[in-house]
């Protein structure tokens, strides 16, 4: 499924960075989102080692935004945030319940369905999403 809640998660978190003058922590973060801070912990890493956010140690640490937001695609958060590439269709990675990757008579229009998902996903960034 192309949206988990690790993508959901990371672009609720990334609202709420975002709009914060000061670095958030994930602790804080979890806090105000309602869900887990160790799986949170998770999809700010990998948004962080993605260069989505950066990471403040301290007493007065927590997390800022990498970036500009107009230079941050949707495409890349969700990348980040799965830790892999997105794809629609189990059937498009090495998933294929079938077992033939690419030679079944529907692969040609998932594989084109895909890509234009991954266009739009990439034609999107942060800060068009969050001003509307």
């Amino acid at each position: 499924m192309l949206l988990t809640r690790a993508s959901e998660y990371a672009l609720l978190a990334l609202d709420i960075i975002v709009k914060s003058d000061i670095p958030i922590g994930s602790e804080q973060l979890a806090k105000e989102l309602n869900i887990s801070k160790s799986f949170l912990a998770k999809i700010l890493q990998n948004l962080t080692r993605a260069g989505i956010l950066v990471s403040h140690r301290g007493a007065q640490g927590g997390y800022t935004i990498g970036k500009d937001t107009q230079d941050i695609t949707i495409y890349d958060i969700i990348n980040a945030a799965e830790g892999k590439s997105i794809a629609v269709f189990d059937c498009l990675s090495q998933a294929c319940p079938n077992g033939i990757v690419g030679t079944c008579s529907i692969s040609p229009f998932l594989a084109r369905f895909q890509f234009k998902i991954d266009n739009y996903l990439k034609n999107i960034t942060l800060k068009e999403l969050f001003n509307g």
